[in-house]
């Protein structure tokens, strides 16, 4: 009974150790979250004034600025349009009439290399008596699109498909090629020409120099309107063919703008 009675103290005190280290750790604990928080509302403090200063910054001594570079380049390729109408009471045999021409045509087309031809739209309606408003017939129209490079080759092989097509139009264009290769060089010539506009207002405004903030480059190409011609000034006897026709392409003007945002130092 006398030992039961001494073991007690010495188990309530362990167990007061053990509960004082418990509370101890919570409030380390407790400490630890409230500092690693504090830490974040801080960081974030900081960066929000960090932002706001960076706002401000880039509202103060800014200006927009706008310079462009042009330039006239010959038109160094040829589209034409041409096409075929033909009229048969009967759909089958006007089909048949319109795919021999245009299987005439891609053959005769083939002895230009040089020249693009390919098949454009066909359509097939049907035609009705104004009076009686019965069927009368049907018509067929089929469309040839050229494109070359080749002024002479594609002049000539329209000449030859003038014998049983009429010209719809002609227009000329800058090829992709030569028209990627100018924007290049004046998308140099344009952003030069806005380095210059931006030191000549640092100037104007006696700053030091300035900062580009952002800078946006557009391309824009004008040409010129499709030659359209009438039927009767293109359509030749079957037993003539057209002789190659002397063109003058023209030019274009291609142009490219440099938008931007400098902000005066």
């Amino acid at each position: 009974s006398h030992h039961k009675i001494c073991r007690n103290p010495t188990q309530t005190h362990f167990s007061m150790i053990n509960i004082k280290s418990e509370f101890h750790l919570q409030k380390i604990g407790q400490k630890m979250r409230f500092l690693v928080l504090s830490t974040a509302v801080l960081a974030t403090t900081l960066t929000s004034v960090t932002f706001a200063e960076n706002t401000k910054q880039l509202n103060y001594n800014v200006v927009n600025v706008q310079a462009e570079a042009t330039r006239k380049v010959s038109n160094d390729e040829m589209h034409a349009v041409l096409y075929i109408e033909k009229s048969n009471k009967q759909p089958s045999e006007l089909a048949t009439q319109i795919s021999q021409l245009m299987n005439q045509a891609m053959a005769l087309a083939r002895k230009y290399p040089q020249v693009k031809v390919e098949t454009g739209s066909q359509t097939t309606y049907p035609i009705y008596d104004n009076d009686s408003r019965k069927l009368k017939e049907w018509r067929g129209r089929a469309e040839l699109q050229i494109e070359s490079t080749d002024f002479k080759a594609a002049s000539q092989l329209i000449g030859e498909l003038q014998q049983y097509f009429q010209t719809q139009s002609i227009n000329f264009s800058v090829s992709d090629a030569q028209r990627k290769k100018v924007e290049n060089e004046l998308m140099v010539e344009a952003s030069k020409n806005f380095q210059q506009r931006a030191q000549l207002l640092s100037q104007a405004w006696n700053k030091s120099a300035y900062n580009l903030v952002n800078l946006n480059l557009n391309t824009s190409n004008s040409y010129p309107q499709p030659i359209m011609m009438r039927a009767s000034m293109a359509k030749f006897s079957a037993d003539e063919a057209a002789p190659a026709q002397d063109v003058a392409a023209g030019e274009s003007k291609i142009t490219v703008n440099a938008n931007g945002t400098i902000q005066f130092k």
